[in-house]
């Protein structure tokens, strides 16, 4: 069976503020892509492997970011505490300091982004450690 999200969207506010948010967090090199009403920034993504692969995208009438209510998303990070510090420096808040899942299912953190969305982050367990 694959796993069952094949596409994501994170609604944001200022796209370029939200790139700039997004980039730094985690590295990425996103850019817009204005398709009239609705904006997006994919986030890199090889659709032959598994995963799910998403968008930050812009429309005033259709996406409105959301602390409290919505889907909870995890990105994977090599450094939870990192990412959450970076974000703090983009006026994005700490919700949850890193913490361990277990031994066996890594460590998680989650964040509020610079549009006032929840964003989870999970970082694998440490091998041999």
């Amino acid at each position: 069976m694959n796993n069952p999200v094949r596409w994501f969207e994170i609604p944001v506010l200022d796209m370029n503020r939200a790139i700039a948010f997004y980039n730094k967090v985690f590295g990425y090199n996103l850019v817009i892509q204005d398709l009239g009403e609705l904006q997006m920034a994919l986030f890199p993504s090889d659709l032959e492997q598994i995963g799910c692969a998403g968008a930050l995208v812009y429309n005033a009438k259709f996406y409105k970011p959301s602390r409290i209510h919505g889907p909870l998303l995890y990105f994977e990070t090599e450094d939870i505490s990192a990412s959450l510090r970076s974000a703090e420096e983009l006026k994005g808040k700490i919700i949850i300091e890193e913490r361990q899942i277990s031994p066996e299912h890594g460590s998680m953190g989650v964040m509020e982004d610079s549009e006032g969305n929840r964003i989870a982050l999970h970082a694998a367990p440490v091998k041999g450690g």
